[in-house]
């Protein structure tokens, strides 16, 4: 996977660059260390050759996932206003923070999107477990192209955009990959 396009949010994306470098470094690395080719599913019909593969959105998430287990990222601790329970529970593991910096993994998860953009940052940010977040979102190249509807970085980039320069107050970063 690479990191097509990155939108900055209250200048997220240059705290990282400045304060951060090696933690924008490891999102990058870890975007660059998914191999597409063994995220997509198997075809519905036996003539693979004029089939075309959609990408799985699990298997992009898990590979992602992994890529930051091993970078020594960690779910969030301790935000009195985002419990981690009920609403999550039942949803794959994709939350991440190291030094002040949370992730989220938005591949395949439609419906949580407007909650991690505008309450998940922002409850983590207010009780003062991040300093910026970052959002991690298929290109719309790629949704076209996975076995179930997901958000897209340019709908999610044209949602944040249309609510005005203060919302959510919090730094962000929203990134688009792609293969």
């Amino acid at each position: 996977m690479k990191v097509v396009e990155t939108y900055s949010h209250l200048n997220g994306l240059e705290y990282l660059e400045i304060h951060k470098r090696r933690l924008w470094d490891d999102v990058c690395e870890v975007m660059r260390g998914v191999d597409a080719k063994r995220c997509m599913t198997e075809p519905l019909t036996p003539d693979r050759s004029t089939m075309k593969l959609p990408y799985s959105p699990n298997k992009i998430t898990h590979g992602i996932q992994i890529g930051f287990e091993d970078r020594d990222w960690s779910e969030p601790h301790g935000s009195p206003s985002a419990p981690r329970d009920g609403l999550r529970s039942s949803s794959p593991r994709t939350s991440f923070t190291k030094e002040r910096v949370g992730i989220e993994i938005q591949i395949g998860k439609n419906s949580f999107v407007a909650l991690e953009l505008f309450a998940r940052h922002m409850a983590f940010f207010v009780g003062d477990v991040i300093d910026v977040g970052v959002e991690i979102l298929p290109m719309k190249e790629l949704q076209q192209e996975m076995s179930s509807g997901v958000a897209y970085y340019e709908g999610e980039l044209y949602n944040l955009i249309r609510e005005g320069r203060g919302v959510p107050a919090v730094p962000l970063v929203l990134i688009g990959v792609a293969p």
